[in-house]
């Protein structure tokens, strides 16, 4: 039976409050993103772009119904697929969060990349919430091909599942208590 104020369950807990400085990257990112999205709503009408990069990248304003790059984004007829969509979107959150919740302390650079994950997914959320489309602004393109617009959130998502995918190529170690022998009862 382990005692809630024992050694293990105070280093647990403490490795779970150290945990929480990754938010602050959730944090930042949720501002940021919030913020160049309201300076675009402000500042740039729907469906105006201003070129920054001739032949490289726009800042554009578009309205995201759907997911990631304008998959599954509706007619405009209000079929409540955002709803759908929005849940679908605080469940993924949901499973970040506990992700994150459960990831060891030492693995630092899967803290950064869920912390991540989570910051661009409630920025694009919120938005979701608001006003049921996701605001777009950056386009990105060569000569006639674009890349789908996107946003500082899809950034961070991105950013996020790239160092996740470069984490898992790193080996684990494990620490001394876990290599113990079983525990026989």
């Amino acid at each position: 039976m382990s005692d809630a104020h024992s050694p293990e369950a105070s280093q647990t807990l403490a490795s779970r409050f150290r945990k929480l400085r990754y938010l602050l990257v959730s944090l930042a990112v949720i501002v940021i993103d919030q913020w160049t999205k309201w300076l675009v709503e402000v500042h740039l009408p729907h469906h105006t772009t201003r070129p920054v990069i001739p032949g490289l990248f726009n800042l554009t304003h578009v309205r995201n119904t759907g997911v990631a790059f304008g998959l599954f984004a509706s007619d405009g007829t209000g079929g409540g697929g955002g709803w759908l969509l929005t849940l679908l979107g605080l469940g993924a959150l949901i499973a970040v969060g506990l992700y994150f919740w459960y990831t060891p302390s030492r693995d630092r650079v899967l803290l950064v990349a869920l912390a991540l994950v989570v910051g661009g997914a409630v920025g694009n959320l919120i938005d979701r919430v608001s006003s049921g489309a996701v605001t777009d602004f950056l386009d990105v393109y060569l000569g006639l091909h674009h890349w789908p617009s996107f946003n500082v959130a899809d950034s961070a998502i991105s950013i996020g599942i790239v160092l996740m995918a470069i984490d898992s190529f790193r080996p684990r170690h494990h620490h001394e208590s876990t290599a113990a022998a079983p525990v026989t009862e």
